[in-house]
């Protein structure tokens, strides 16, 4: 369903209240208050006798009686009314509804069979749903109060949206004491219908919303999620707090790498590739709440803390320490402007301490300071009450200081009742208080984190030096024959890991005694002994791993001891024989590389610190696929081992654009099979440079859905992948564009004629901003179609053309552009590219695709109209606007 019909929940004009019994029809009778109050026009309707003995109480629900044009219907009756409600309401052409009714799915199976039923009756009238179970929704800017909260927050530019009534009820009352303003104040309960994605969607597309504050208890479309999220983070910060942090999700896991996958853990690695910022407490949150809705956004992590206490700024450096920060210092020009006025005891280093009895006007003077630097991104003031402050008079130089000044400053006044007055201004005047300077600094470091997240969204990845090659049928046969619920052979699973290009040890099966002696003397000492059997995941815990074998009599012994071990250890296991591979001597480093598919965010790559003692040092950090080489090496940056890897004292660094490759190749399996539940390399070994996995084991098991939808982000789409030849025989490659194309548009806009850029960009640029190269490579293909033409005849692979349809989020209608470098305009290009994006979208569920063209760009109007657009006259403008609808034919009449 669209989500645009979201706007007339949000922005209703004739609200229809339908409450139920004594007690939901006092919380009916609230909700109509508050409307009235805001100035709308609302029916509270009539008893319907259809649900007169419900619980022996009298239900007003009868919908029937309404008049045509009702945007928004609330619902507060009895749940098990609420279905034959929504009939009612699709009968009306009702906009939309919020359900404050409980009694879902939170207590039963009963509750859920019916929510079902008003799911399917919604979705097949196009009913948008908010709730049930919820408080209902605000927005202060239209007076629109929609639920029973008693109080109207004031108007502002903060989104926020909880599953939890309770956590809504909390942070209005904290916002009403630090006047934090909201754009939009929605209880969205247990999510129906509209969800957390559908409403970041919707809240990213309103230019009154500056910033997004989620509180999750749990997602339900997934994918959908990471998508509306990964669009939106780009323009717009949202701060989560997720609930229900536990290790709960680990416990089943069979392997090292499922053992350290938990599910919090994944959602911190979902929240990171989305570029949102989680926080870990309801304070926090609030915390990030009020210096979103008050501050602009620091530049960067170099804040200035001035006080009037030692002792306070000693606490604020200690948290910034505590996340790996340090005050930022002061520059010889800004120390001599402190000197010019402070006492010469001043601390002369960041803490900028100027004393205890500092006055009004020596705050306003080094706020001056702070603000003329070009070292600083940011200034905590934090005033601890003493003998000669005058903490009032302090706060009026903070708010005249901050008068028409966009610059980070938040405030922490220390103490009670005696600087009440002081913080009161402070609110009153935008300025974000916090009571300590934990709190402060702590609000501080996620805004700078939501920077530092954007920074890594627009970076450009680099492309791989060479062309990686996938065998798929081979690894597609292993898996086809493998044991479902069972852990595939270590032969078999380091087969499948060579079909796609990874690096493993030579390794050879060995089902006696004899055997293993012959494999032996051919491969050669020393060599390494392992059990082979599929009831034994952790050899070594079994004793069946044997290591430095020299000779004949060492394989022979090695045999004997290890089944005897694994017969110990479990008696009913299937010992299959061994498995015998070249000893690795003196490895620089040993990492563990793996995967496990999690029930709800599909395949999670998994990478850190390997060997023996994986789990104990619990050194990893988590990825979900597709992988390219900027997110491969973010990976491992993120553990200790990273430190490690680029070189330790007489060990060499790791080659980590192999390590990279790896790690994108790994991506490739796992998008390539959905089957995989987990995957182990425990270890990989890295000797001089070179990385080698030389123990390796693949668990299967069945999964029904296809190939690339088990993933919440959507891979690059090989199968819109195809080829032409233009009208000069120029063979060309048509394919969707990839991250790494940043350099190959660079060059096509530098052989663009100004006329050409002013047809594309409708105004002059002089090249292609680091934002726009961003936007233009790193494509969500859920939501927008974009193809390249590469000449296959240049030795470079240059770009010729490129053509895109950027979809809107209802997933609906599109939006079209193309260009094509001047040198090759007239070849038909421009055509193939764009017929083959509106097929893909066709595809995709498209149902309209439009643009604007200049009136001038005959060329482009010509193409438009040869491939079925139609063609009207932009409003107001000479401009045209092309138009097409899928599934119609010229005349307009849907195809049969």
């Amino acid at each position: 369903m669209s989500q645009y019909n979201l706007n007339r929940i949000f922005n209703p004009r004739h609200i229809a209240v339908v409450g139920a019994s004594e007690k939901v029809g006092t919380i009916g009778s609230a909700l109509m208050k508050n409307l009235i109050d805001g100035g709308f026009s609302g029916t509270v309707l009539p008893v319907n006798p259809k649900y007169k003995t419900i619980n022996g109480q009298p239900c007003f629900a009868s919908v029937s009686t309404l008049e045509p044009g009702v945007d928004l219907a609330i619902i507060a009756t009895p749940m098990q009314s609420v279905v034959d409600i929504v009939s009612e309401c699709v009968e009306k052409k009702i906009g939309g509804a919020v359900i404050i009714s409980a009694g879902g799915k939170e207590v039963g199976e009963k509750g859920r069979e019916i929510e079902e039923k008003i799911r399917r009756v919604a979705y097949d009238g196009q009913l948008r749903i908010v709730g049930p179970n919820c408080m209902g929704i605000i927005r202060p800017g239209g007076n629109l109060n929609a639920s029973f909260a008693a109080e109207m927050p004031v108007a502002g530019n903060l989104a926020f949206v909880s599953q939890s009534g309770a956590i809504c009820s909390s942070i209005l009352d904290l916002a009403a004491k630090e006047r934090i303003g909201f754009s939009h104040f929605v209880s969205i309960g247990s999510m129906l219908d509209i969800d957390f994605g559908d409403m970041i969607d919707f809240l990213g597309n309103d230019f009154s919303v500056k910033s997004i504050l989620l509180y999750i208890e749990s997602l339900t479309n997934f994918r959908k999620f990471m998508s509306a999220a990964r669009s939106v983070s780009r323009v717009k910060p949202i701060i989560v707090l997720k609930s229900g942090r536990s290790a709960a999700g680990a416990k089943a896991a069979a392997s090292h790498t499922g053992a350290m996958a938990g599910e919090d853990a994944v959602y911190d690695a979902a929240f990171k590739r989305a570029g949102i910022v989680r926080v870990d407490t309801i304070e926090e949150l609030f915390d990030c709440a009020e210096l979103m809705a008050k501050q602009p956004r620091p530049r960067g992590p170099r804040l200035a803390i001035l006080t009037n206490g030692g002792g306070p700024g000693v606490m604020a450096t200690d948290t910034l320490a505590r996340y790996g920060q340090e005050p930022a210092p002061l520059d010889a020009e800004t120390t001599q402007a402190f000197d010019a006025f402070l006492p010469s005891f001043w601390s002369r280093a960041n803490p900028i301490d100027i004393l205890g009895d500092a006055s009004a006007e020596r705050f306003g003077r080094a706020l001056e300071v702070c603000f003329n630097s070009k070292n600083l991104d940011g200034v905590l003031v934090i005033l601890s009450p003493q003998a000669l402050t005058d903490s009032f008079a302090i706060a009026e130089t903070l708010v005249a200081a901050m008068q028409d000044r966009l610059y980070p400053v938040f405030a922490c006044w220390m103490g009670g009742k005696i600087i009440e007055p002081a913080v009161s201004i402070l609110n009153g005047a935008g300025i974000p208080t916090y009571e300590t300077p934990e709190r402060a600094v702590r609000a501080f470091l996620y805004m700078v984190q939501y920077a530092r997240n954007l920074e890594m969204l627009l970076e450009i990845p680099p492309k791989m030096t060479g062309h990686m090659v996938f065998d798929q049928e081979k690894a597609g046969k292993l898996i086809a024959g493998a044991p479902a619920q069972e852990f595939i052979s270590e032969s078999d699973s380091k087969e499948i890991l060579t079909a796609y290009g990874l690096p493993v040890i030579m390794t050879e099966i060995a089902t006696t005694e004899a055997e293993a002696s012959r494999v032996g003397r051919e491969m050669g000492y020393p060599l390494v002994m392992k059990v082979q059997s599929p009831d034994i995941t952790h050899k070594t815990d079994a004793g069946g791993v044997r290591l430095d074998l020299r000779c004949d009599a060492d394989v022979r012994q090695a045999y004997s001891d290890i089944l005897s071990s694994a017969g110990r250890y479990n008696p009913d296991a299937r010992i299959e024989g061994v498995t015998i591979q070249p000893y690795f001597a003196s490895p620089d480093y040993e990492i563990l590389l793996g995967a496990k598919r999690d029930a709800n965010f599909g395949p999670v790559i998994l990478f850190g610190m390997g060997g023996i003692y994986t789990e104990v040092l619990k050194d990893r950090s988590l990825g979900l696929p597709p992988m390219n080489r900027l997110l491969a090496l973010r990976l491992m940056q993120e553990t200790k081992a990273f430190s490690l890897l680029q070189g330790y004292r007489n060990r060499p660094a790791a080659d980590l654009e192999l390590l990279e490759e790896m790690i994108i190749r790994l991506s490739q399996l796992l998008i390539d099979f959905p089957e995989i539940a987990e995957l182990d390399m425990n270890p990989v070994l890295i000797k001089d440079g070179k990385p080698i996995a030389v123990d390796a084991r693949i668990l299967v098991s069945p999964l029904s859905v296809p190939s690339s939808l088990h993933l919440v982000i959507g891979p690059y789409p090989e199968e819109d992948e195809s080829h032409m030849v233009d009208v000069d025989g120029r063979r060309i490659f048509i394919r969707p564009v990839k991250p790494e194309d940043a350099p190959l548009f660079t060059a096509l806009f530098k052989v663009l004629s100004p006329t050409t850029i002013y047809y594309r960009f409708f105004g002059q640029l002089k090249e292609l901003q680091p934002e726009m190269l961003a936007r233009f490579t790193q494509i969500d293909y859920d939501r927008e179609v974009a193809l390249v033409a590469i000449d296959e005849d240049a030795q470079t692979g240059s770009m010729l053309g490129v053509a895109r349809i950027i979809g809107d989020p209802d997933g609906k209608t599109g939006e079209f552009a193309v260009l094509v470098g001047d040198p090759w305009q007239g070849k038909g290009i421009g055509s193939n590219l764009l017929e083959k994006c509106l097929l893909i979208a066709e595809k995709q569920g498209f149902r309209t695709v439009y643009g604007i063209v200049l009136r001038e760009n005959r060329n482009m109007l010509a193409l438009g109209k040869k491939l079925g657009f139609e063609i009207h006259k932009e409003p107001g403008s000479e401009d045209g606007e092309l138009v097409i609808h899928f599934g119609e034919n010229r005349n307009g009449s849907h195809e049969p």
